[in-house]
């Protein structure tokens, strides 16, 4: 089963972001990360490729000091070696491109935690940039806040992923990487949980 056939076209990808405050428009965006996702022989989701960036704050970007007190980024340390938000979304949405060839998916669709969330803040940082090529579906998200809240009555990812199995340090959160890759882990175990039980090809006994 190609993975093409499984969402109508779309190629989920995992995205994380951490920024500067809640408001897209005037807020850093500070880290990105995406993965992809792809289906294994036996039909199985797992995470495929990674792509991240320290992301340099746009001129005039607002940063609150309790974002960066919650998130433990330095946006003036040297050592992230920060690229501008136009060449770190630009490398990742080429690389999200090549994926969404070779998986013979005609788009790619956001999968996050609270999606509404990093999918504004893509969205604004895609507009400042002049970006013409946006491979994500405008508005249509998968959200494993909702997600995990019908697999495990959860809408916290740290709360959410020891229910499935997944180990979460909590030390290590608030990264984009890894609450990226987390919620990859916790996006594949629900799907592909679901289709254990029957739901994924439909199967006609559900409706029985």
């Amino acid at each position: 089963m190609l993975i093409a056939e499984r969402f109508r076209g779309f190629l989920p990808v995992v995205v994380d972001v951490e920024t500067g405050g809640f408001n897209s428009q005037t807020d850093a965006l500070l880290e990105m990360a995406a993965i992809t996702i792809e289906m294994d022989d036996s039909g199985q989701l797992v995470p495929s490729d990674r792509f991240f960036f320290n992301i340099e704050p746009f001129k005039g970007a607002n940063i609150e000091r309790a974002a960066l007190e919650f998130t433990g980024i330095d946006p003036t340390n040297p050592l992230r070696l920060a690229v501008p938000e136009k060449e770190a979304i630009s490398k990742i949405f080429a690389g999200i491109r090549a994926n969404i060839k070779n998986s013979g998916c005609s788009r790619a669709i956001m999968v996050a935690h609270n999606a509404a969330f990093d999918l504004s803040f893509l969205s604004a940082a895609v507009e400042r940039s002049g970006m013409k090529r946006n491979p994500f579906h405008p508005f249509s998200t998968f959200d494993t806040a909702t997600l995990g809240a019908l697999a495990f009555g959860q809408t916290v990812l740290s709360r959410a992923c020891p229910l499935a199995g997944i180990e979460f340090d909590s030390v290590e959160a608030h990264s984009a990487l890894y609450d990226c890759a987390k919620t990859a882990d916790l996006f594949c175990w629900i799907v592909n949980r679901w289709q254990q039980l029957g739901g994924w090809p439909i199967n006609s006994a559900m409706g029985q």
